[in-house]
């Protein structure tokens, strides 16, 4: 029992597959904690307009999932920080503008229609809850995790890559 255990964590720590994807589901909900808790505490206690809430949390939560991404998810020590940082930032940037507009939009095409609102204020008073879960999940599947797989935790070099399609 306890070597399957320690093959399963060892098959679950490994750079790549299947693992690194549910390492990168799983940073993504800890990272979606950390903007939600801030984004609801903003909104709530602070009265903060939801946009600007939204925005802060994601700034957050998008710190925080850089670095666990970085030690833990994609395993990338042998890329330079400073590179994964200015990639990061151009997806973490994408993506906080991606979730605002998107929690925003949504979130007034719902209030625009009367019996969304009406049934949606039944369970919560803040009807821009619901639009930021489904707009933070399709972020996280279609934005995020791909941009970070293929681009931010690659190790490439960006100067040969532009010489080599020049020459081309």
């Amino acid at each position: 029992m306890a070597d399957w255990m320690k093959q399963l964590i060892t098959a679950f720590s490994e750079k790549g597959g299947i693992f690194m994807f549910l390492r990168a589901q799983l940073s993504a909900q800890l990272a979606t904690v950390t903007d939600f808790v801030i984004t609801i505490a903003l909104a709530q206690f602070f009265g903060m307009y939801y946009v600007y809430a939204t925005c802060i949390g994601s700034v957050c939560g998008g710190m925080f999932n850089c670095f666990v991404n970085y030690e833990w998810t994609f395993k990338c020590h042998e890329c330079k920080k400073s590179h994964v940082i200015v990639k990061y930032t151009l997806v973490w940037a994408g993506s906080v503008f991606l979730n605002t507009y998107g929690t925003y939009y949504l979130t007034e095409w719902i209030a625009g229609i009367s019996w969304v609102r009406d049934t949606l204020s039944l369970y919560s008073k803040d009807l821009f809850i619901v639009p930021k879960i489904v707009v933070s999940i399709l972020v996280a599947l279609f934005w995020n995790y791909y941009l970070q797989r293929v681009f931010v935790y690659r190790n490439v070099n960006m100067k040969n890559l532009f010489k080599r399609e020049n020459k081309l």
